[in-house]
C-alpha cells in the first residue's frame, strides 16, 4: 500500500490547535451536590451471585516463552515483526522489534466500499510507528475478553464495520452492533491510567491504548489456566486494517504469528468468539489454526540480541520485560468493594493502587446548572437498582448460555463528572472506558449547551456536523436540550445510512458518507478527537511534542474545569440521560454485554433507581428522542432503547422495559 506520512504535514496544525502538555489526572472526588437527601428504600440486597476470578498473571518467563513462540513462526514466514504483550488491565508487559522488521505502518484507507480513498478523511492514511499498532492489538484482545467469552482483533474488526456481518454481499445489513467502540480506550482519557504513574500506582488500571481497540487482525488474549491474563499484538506487513468479508477464510500471517505466541496460553476452546452468535451469525475468532504454525520455539534467550531486541517505547514501556499484575489485587486497579463502599458482596470498583476508590459513590457537582443536583443517596439508587438488573439478566456474549450478564455501570452528572462506577468481577475491562463515555455522550447532547459547545470547538468541521444535524432534524434549534438522547439514539444518526443498514440512504448527519466510513473514518467521533490522536502519535515517536492532555476534545471546559467529553464520544447502545421532571441532571452508562443488555440496564436501573429515590428517573416520554420522525419514506422515528426478549434468568417477564 502507498504511504502517505500525513503526520509531517499536520506537525504546524497541531502546534497551533494542540491542547497543550499532558496535564490533568482523574479524580474520583467525594463530596454532594447540596440537594436533600431522599430516604430510600432498597430491596433486600441479593447474595454473591457471581465467581470472582482467580489471581494469575503472567511471569516474566511466561511473556518471555509467548514472544519467543511469536518470534518463532515469525522467522519460519520470513516476515520479521513487531510483538507486544500486555496483562489483563493493560500493563505493556514486553515489546520485541525483530531485525528487518517494519518500523512505521499505514492506516487503511480501504472504504465501506471496497475502494482506496486517497482523501485525508479521520484517521485514514496515517503512517506512525509499528509499536503503537502492536500495542493497540494486544490490549484489544485483553480488553474485549473475560472468563466468559474470548474475542481477537478479527472479532472486534467484525462487530465495527458499516454492515454486519461486513462482506460484499452484506450491503443492506445494519452496522456492527459495536461501531464505534474502536474509538474507545483513547490515549486522553481522563480514565485510563499512564505508564510511569510511580510508586503503588504504577501499575494500577485500566491502561489507556495509543490508537484505541483495534480492528486489524493479529491480537489475541491469553490466559493461564483458564483465567484471562492479558493480551498479543503482532504488527509485520505496515497495514494496520481490518477484514472486509468475514465469508472467507484467508492466510494471515500477523494473525499466525499471533497465535504461535499464545500456544500454551489459548482461551478455553469453549468460549473462543466462534462459540458466540450475534443476530444469529456466529463471530470469528481466527482464520488460521494450530495446524498452520510451525514447530513451536520457545527460547527467549535464543532470539533475544541476535533475531531482535526488547525495546522501549515512549509512553508505555522502558524496555524491558515485567510480570503482569493480576487481576482483583489492589496493584492492578480493580478490587472488590467494602461492604461500606457497594452493599452487593461480589461487586467490584476501581482502586488507586493505594486502598483507595477511584469513583466513590458521590453526589453531582452542576447544582448552578440544573438547580437541584443529584444527591449521594440518588446516586447510589440508580447505581444499586442498574447492579441488580445485570445480576438477573441473561448474557449475550458469554458462554456457558443462561450464563449472567456482567458489565461495568457508570454514573456522571451534566458537567461529566463521575458519580460512581460499579462492575461485576469477570465483565470485560473495555466497558469500564466505553460505559463512561456512553454516559457522557447521552448527557451532552441532551444538554442545553450541547450546540454551543460544539459551535465552540476550534476544529472548524466539528460545527459542519452540528449544522448537518439541524438540517437532518430540520430544527435549527438542535441540541439545545429540548431532546432526550439516548446512546442508541446517537448511534443511529452516527451511521454511514439512515435507516442504518438501507445502502440507498444517505449518511447520517453525524457520520461520514460511505464513501469514506470505515472503522477509521466514522465522522464526528473522530473529529472530536483527532487532534488528541495526532498528538500522542508525535509524542510516541519522538517528535518534540509533549503527550496529549488527559482531557480529550476541544470543546470548551464545564464550570468545574473538566470537559464534559473527557475520555470521548461513543456512538453505539447502553445509556439514557436521567431527569428531574423536565430537567437534565445526569446521566447513566452500561457497557460489557450485548447492546440490548447494555439498553435494559441503562434504562431500568434509571428508572427503578428514580422510583426507589421518588425523586429522578427517565427522560419524559414527550422529549425522548424517539418522538422524533425523520422524513425519510413514509418516516422513520429514531430509536431511544431496545430491550431483549425474556431477558431474565429468574423470571419469563416480557417487555420489561414498555411503559417506564
Amino acid at each position: 500500500m502507498r504511504a502517505n506520512p500525513r503526520i509531517a504535514g499536520l506537525t504546524i496544525a497541531l502546534l497551533l490547535a494542540s491542547c497543550g502538555g499532558g496535564g490533568g489526572t482523574s479524580s474520583g472526588g467525594a463530596g454532594g451536590g447540596g440537594s436533600p437527601t431522599p430516604a430510600p428504600s432498597p430491596s433486600p440486597t441479593p447474595g454473591a451471585v457471581y465467581a470472582i476470578p482467580a489471581q494469575e498473571a503472567l511471569t516474566t518467563g511466561d511473556v518471555q516463552r509467548v514472544i519467543a513462540q511469536a518470534v518463532g513462526e515469525a522467522q519460519a514466514r520470513k516476515l520479521p515483526a513487531v510483538v507486544a504483550v500486555t496483562d489483563r488491565v493493560g500493563n505493556v508487559l514486553g515489546v520485541f522489534v525483530m531485525n528487518g522488521a517494519r518500523g512505521k505502518m499505514l492506516t487503511s484507507r480501504l472504504t465501506a466500499t471496497g475502494v482506496l480513498n486517497d482523501s485525508d478523511v479521520d484517521a485514514q492514511g496515517l503512517e506512525v510507528v509499528s509499536t503503537i499498532g502492536a500495542i493497540s492489538k494486544a490490549l484489544t484482545g485483553a480488553y474485549l475478553s473475560s472468563g466468559g467469552n474470548a474475542f481477537s482483533t478479527r472479532t472486534a474488526s467484525m462487530i465495527v464495520q458499516a454492515n454486519f456481518p461486513p462482506s460484499p454481499g452484506t450491503v443492506g445489513l445494519e452496522s456492527g452492533p459495536l461501531s464505534g467502540v474502536q474509538f474507545s480506550q483513547l490515549p486522553c482519557s481522563d480514565l485510563n491510567t499512564r505508564f510511569g504513574a510511580g510508586g503503588a500506582r504504577s501499575f494500577i488500571g485500566p491502561k489507556r491504548s495509543p490508537l484505541g481497540l483495534a480492528a486489524d487482525p493479529g491480537g489475541f488474549p491469553l490466559y493461564k489456566n483458564g483465567v484471562l491474563v492479558g493480551g498479543i499484538g503482532v504488527m509485520a506487513d505496515g497495514d494496520y486494517a481490518f477484514d472486509s468479508n468475514v465469508t472467507d477464510l484467508g492466510v494471515d500471517d500477523e494473525e499466525a504469528i499471533a497465535l504461535a505466541g499464545i500456544q500454551g496460553f489459548a482461551p478455553p476452546d469453549a468460549i473462543t468468539a466462534d462459540k458466540i452468535t450475534v443476530d444469529g451469525t456466529s463471530l470469528r475468532f481466527s482464520d488460521m489454526r494450530p495446524a498452520d504454525l510451525s514447530p513451536l520455539k520457545n527460547d527467549f534467550g535464543a532470539i533475544n540480541g541476535s533475531i531482535g531486541l526488547l525495546v522501549a517505547v515512549t509512553g508505555y514501556s522502558n524496555g524491558s520485560i515485567i510480570p503482569g499484575t493480576p487481576y482483583g489485587s489492589e496493584a492492578s486497579g480493580y478490587r472488590r468493594a467494602l461492604g461500606t463502599e457497594f452493599p452487593f458482596p461480589d461487586a467490584f470498583v476501581l482502586s488507586n493502587g493505594s486502598g483507595a476508590n477511584r469513583y466513590p459513590i458521590r453526589g453531582g457537582t452542576d447544582g448552578a446548572a440544573v438547580g437541584q443536583a443529584l444527591s449521594a443517596a440518588e446516586s447510589r439508587a440508580v447505581l444499586e437498582e442498574a447492579y441488580r438488573v445485570m445480576s438477573r439478566a441473561r448474557a449475550q456474549i458469554r458462554r456457558p448460555l443462561d450464563s449472567r450478564a456482567e458489565v461495568t455501570i457508570s454514573m456522571v452528572d451534566t458537567y461529566g463528572t463521575v458519580l460512581g462506577i460499579v462492575r461485576a468481577p469477570d465483565a470485560p475491562i473495555f466497558g469500564t472506558d466505553v460505559s463512561l463515555q456512553k454516559a457522557r455522550t447521552v448527557a451532552f447532547f441532551s444538554n442545553p449547551v450541547a450546540a454551543q459547545q460544539l459551535l465552540d470547538d476550534p476544529d472548524a468541521e466539528v460545527p459542519q456536523f452540528l449544522q448537518r444535524a439541524r438540517v437532518f432534524f430540520n430544527d435549527p434549534a438542535a441540541f439545545t436540550g429540548k431532546t432526550a438522547f439516548a446512546a442508541r439514539s446517537i448511534g443511529n444518526i452516527s451511521r454511514p445510512h439512515f435507516p442504518d443498514g438501507e445502502a440507498a440512504q444517505p449518511e447520517g448527519p453525524f457520520s461520514r458518507p460511505i464513501e469514506d466510513f470505515n472503522p477509521f473514518a466514522t465522522g464526528l467521533q473522530i473529529a472530536l478527537v483527532k487532534s488528541n490522536l495526532l498528538q500522542h502519535a508525535l509524542f510516541v515517536q519522538g517528535a518534540p511534542f509533549t503527550d496529549t492532555p488527559q482531557q480529550c476534545t476541544q470543546i470548551p471546559a464545564a464550570p468545574n474545569g473538566q470537559k464534559r467529553l473527557a475520555n470521548g464520544m461513543q456512538i453505539f447502545s447502553g445509556a439514557v440521560p436521567i431527569y428531574r421532571g423536565n430537567t437534565l441532571v445526569g446521566a447513566i452508562g452500561v457497557s460489557g454485554d450485548g447492546i440490548d443488555q447494555d439498553d435494559m440496564i441503562s434504562f431500568l436501573g434509571a428508572h427503578n433507581g428514580g422510583e426507589r429515590a421518588g425523586s429522578n428517573g427517565n427522560a419524559p416520554v414527550d422529549i425522548r428522542a424517539d418522538r422524533i420522525v425523520i422524513p425519510v419514506g413514509a418516516g422513520v422515528r429514531l430509536r431511544y432503547v431496545n430491550c431483549p426478549f425474556a431477558p431474565f434468568l429468574d423470571s419469563g417477564e416480557q417487555n420489561v422495559c414498555q411503559g417506564n
